[in-house]
């Protein structure tokens, strides 16, 4: 039999072995993996290359609303243009709750910004802001029997933070349907009190955005995040962690028989606080919650993913322009940090820089990455097709030169926002074709699909998600 395409000559790496043979892929699944598979209309030689998962970032912000005269710089187009040349072929942006507008509202305009316009597939997370008897008694059971089986608290920012009964509440839910909660964990008094302080005495500058969101805020949140879960046995994954601290919280759960999960990110890797001390704004580029902090926590985190302290390995990819009254350096954001659009992007150079920062160092192995950037992620949500590369899974995969370097730069990217915090950053390793549900979107660092290309995945419950009893 013919396949519609055939990978031929790579070495092929899941999460668990690595070997060499070729990839069939038949209406959009991997039909075989071997030698000689015969004809194809479609043939790609991968000598010399690794045939990968593509990669799945299951923390991006697309298309999100961000405050009064504030605009992200990322649509679905190129937000998932920027995913599919940076080896992706999933992501997962969430969809957040508006107050006063019915969930479901708000989940149909958010995905009328996505119809049409995805180059990867995508899989929405809700953002609960207002658990109210509609929400959670009706419309978020009803969404979560349709697919989208996984929600995000926030413990900070005004308008989302929960209260600690809130947050019980939405918990419960998550207990009686199966959904795995995510939380931003930070504490929103203690970051509303320093920030007062700071501002009091005149600390004004980007650079006191780090100083406002010190490791213990974060360390304390996650320490109530997991106590709250614990009271109702539910299982919650602990999103960009970035300190020893708040590690330490998530490991002692572990040690108790409790259902923890940790996120990272690359600006924990890479970035440092003294990132946000430029010249004239420009460390606004680096503002982000948590924030980037020293060396220390670097190796730390490092170490997470290492020893599995973190399953997944994200961007929190969330943009915006430099320089744009709408972006960073908006009015209210000249006259202080508290008002500098919380973000920065990364989808694209995720795993770049994971890549050659953790398997071309020798910290993590080859199928380490493989967990970290993909397969993790697909069992974590409830992508039962997606993640590895298995006969009748879906045909997302990845083609990387695993020679080829590159400087890091905003002229390479293909992203919304006008800068790159990882400007001048050496990385070897680059994903150099990316192919969804086996139509290649790029090929040799062409683009070869229109938008569209993509589509919204629902999901199942996840195994991850079911109490520990």
């Amino acid at each position: 039999m013919s396949y519609d395409l055939i990978i031929a000559g790579g070495t092929v790496a899941t999460a668990s072995d690595t070997f060499n043979c070729d990839v069939g892929i038949r209406e959009g699944r991997i039909a075989a993996l071997g030698h000689d598979l015969g004809a194809a209309d479609r043939r790609i030689d991968a000598s010399g290359k690794l045939v990968l998962p593509g990669g799945i970032d299951s923390h991006v912000h697309i298309s999100q609303p961000s405050g009064e005269g504030i605009v992200m710089a990322d649509d679905f187009a190129s937000g998932t243009l920027s995913a599919a040349f940076g080896g992706n072929t999933t992501v997962m942006p969430f969809c957040v709750q508006e107050k006063g507008t019915p969930l479901r509202r708000t989940l149909r305009d958010y995905h009328a910004k996505a119809e049409g316009r995805c180059y990867t597939d995508v899989s929405f997370h809700l953002v609960i802001s207002e658990p109210s008897e509609q929400v959670l008694g009706q419309d978020l059971p009803a969404l979560i029997e349709d697919g989208y089986t996984s929600f995000k608290v926030f413990m900070t920012y005004e308008g989302l933070a929960l209260a600690d009964y809130e947050m019980l509440q939405v918990m419960s839910v998550a207990r009686e349907t199966g959904a795995l909660v995510m939380v931003h964990a930070e504490n929103y008094d203690a970051i509303r009190f320093l920030t007062q302080r700071l501002e009091q005495g005149g600390k004004i500058a980007p650079k006191f955005h780090g100083t406002s969101r010190p490791i213990p805020v974060e360390r304390e949140a996650t320490h109530r995040a997991i106590s709250l879960a614990e009271l109702i046995d539910v299982p919650v994954m602990i999103v960009h962690v970035s300190n020893r601290e708040a590690m330490e919280e998530i490991a002692r759960a572990r040690s108790r028989g409790l259902k923890v999960y940790g996120e990272t990110c690359p600006q924990y890797l890479v970035l440092t606080e003294a990132d946000m001390d430029g010249l004239n704004m420009e460390g606004t580029k680096y503002v982000c919650s948590p924030p980037p902090r020293d060396h220390a926590s670097q190796a730390s985190c490092w170490e997470g993913l290492q020893n599995g302290v973190f399953q997944t390995f994200s961007s929190d990819h969330c943009p915006f322009r430099y320089d744009d009254p709408a972006g960073k350096l908006n009015p209210k954001g000249r006259t202080s940090f508290r008002w500098v659009p919380n973000g920065i992007p990364g989808v694209e150079t995720r795993l770049p820089i994971l890549f050659s920062e953790g398997v071309g160092k020798g910290r993590i192995s080859l199928n380490q990455f493989v967990a970290l950037s993909a397969t993790n992620h697909a069992k974590m949500y409830g992508l039962t097709k997606k993640g590895s590369i298995a006969v009748g899974m879906d045909a997302d995969i990845a083609i990387w030169d695993p020679e080829r370097e590159v400087t890091i730069g905003q002229s390479l990217l293909h992203h919304g926002s006008d800068y790159t915090p990882y400007e001048g950053i050496a990385v070897r390793g680059w994903p150099v074709t990316t192919i969804v549900r086996g139509q290649v979107v790029v090929c040799d660092g062409v683009l070869e699909a229109r938008p569209g290309a993509g589509r919204h995945v629902a999901r199942d419950r996840s195994a991850f998600a079911r109490p520990a009893g």
